[in-house]
């Protein structure tokens, strides 16, 4: 097949693991015969620098005729980089965000049984965990920077003793709906159990959630319903994380919860992530981004220490969901756990009697397990 794939690196360590999810996604090209053009754009902290703006019109242009986007990560600009105006590289994903209408973000997390000793979690405990987070992510309190003060005001106003900081947490039925249906078909495909995380006994935002997924239920028989409070799902992520199937959540709950979720793995940067949009206008397909969770970790930028593990399992990601190759996405996915199985880790993952290898080391051997003829050992 053809597809054309954005690439936007950012800033910190986003452009060494994004090269080598690339390096993963070429891998497969040429092992399965597929054509993939990746054209990569500046985005976040360069872009400002270069564009005076962390997402150019250039840029967005390409990522709308791509069939996915490629996200690193991006961070805080330093000031003595800043732009009049206020730029800042966070505006690139926030616009992104905007302009594709991605309201569903989908972070599995399935630890491999190798990193058990990772995990700050026992063994036990850690044992038989397979579940995914459905995050809606096009509102909530991270919107409440709208320009429509009236309706989703977040400011400080007022001086001394008489400062006040205001933020709104604003839902609508329909936003949380189709974030809702994500998790319900999502559901329907696996083991059949849905979480839903809310505070519905202190939000009326909450309250509307829990109230939405009573009425689409009965849509789904086949999907069980759990309600669970946010501070209680909380905690029992880490007594019992091999209880959970699909969880959905509000955009602030499931940006903490998966962060905390990660840990199950070993480490952040082993988690994997899809931004999902509406369905386009004459087609299946959706507007989507791929993006590891972590975020820039700028004071290990260009030190060859980040794990692209993530990185090339979002990769994974976009060829199952965006590209629809699920034979091609599962070959990544098993290279990675040969890598893992062969003793290699990054030195977030590392334990004894294991080989610690830098970013680009690690995604050098996915690749080659890509690529390497079936039988071949290359530990």
């Amino acid at each position: 097949m053809r597809a054309t794939i954005a690439v936007l690196p950012g800033d910190g360590i986003g452009p060494e693991v994004t090269a080598q999810a690339v390096a993963a996604l070429r891998a497969v090209a040429a092992r399965f015969g597929h054509e993939l053009t990746l054209i990569e754009r500046v985005v976040g902290q360069q872009a400002i620098l270069d564009e005076g703006t962390a997402l150019s019109d250039e840029t967005f242009d390409v990522c709308a005729r791509s069939d996915a986007i490629l996200f690193g990560a991006i961070g805080s600009l330093p000031a003595r980089f800043a732009r009049a105006g206020g730029a800042r590289p966070e505006d690139a994903l926030y616009r992104l965000r905007r302009g594709f209408d991605l309201f569903a973000n989908i972070r599995p997390v399935l630890p491999l049984p190798e990193l058990a000793a990772a995990s700050p979690l026992k063994a036990d405990i850690v044992a038989g965990t397979d579940l995914v987070f459905v995050r809606e992510m096009s509102a909530g309190l991270y919107y409440g920077f709208s320009e429509d003060t009236a309706l989703k005001p977040s400011r400080i106003t007022g001086t001394g003793a008489e400062t006040v900081a205001v933020d709104t947490l604003r839902y609508t039925r329909t936003e949380i709906e189709r974030a809702l249906r994500v998790a319900f078909e999502l559901a329907a495909r696996r083991r059949g159990h849905l979480t839903s995380v809310d505070k519905a006994n202190v939000l009326s935002s909450s309250v509307l959630w829990r109230r939405c997924v009573e009425a689409i239920a009965p849509e789904y028989p086949m999907v069980t319903v759990e309600h669970l409070l946010v501070d209680a799902c909380a905690m029992k992520l880490v007594q019992d994380p091999s209880a959970f199937d699909v969880v959905v959540t509000e955009n602030l709950f499931g940006d903490i919860l998966t962060d905390e979720a990660s840990v199950i793995t070993g480490s952040i940067g082993m988690l994997p992530s899809a931004s999902l949009g509406p369905t386009r206008p004459g087609s299946a397909a959706r507007s989507a981004l791929y993006e590891p969770i972590h975020g820039s970790a700028p004071t290990i930028a260009g030190q060859d220490r980040a794990n692209p593990l993530g990185a090339i399992l979002s990769a994974a990601m976009l060829l199952r969901l965006s590209l629809q190759l699920p034979e091609e996405a599962s070959a990544v996915e098993e290279a990675v756990a040969a890598v893992i199985r062969s003793g290699f880790r990054t030195e977030d993952i590392a334990e004894p009697a294991t080989t610690v290898v830098g970013t680009t080391e690690m995604g050098e051997l996915v690749a080659a397990h890509l690529t390497a003829p079936a039988g071949a050992n290359l530990a």
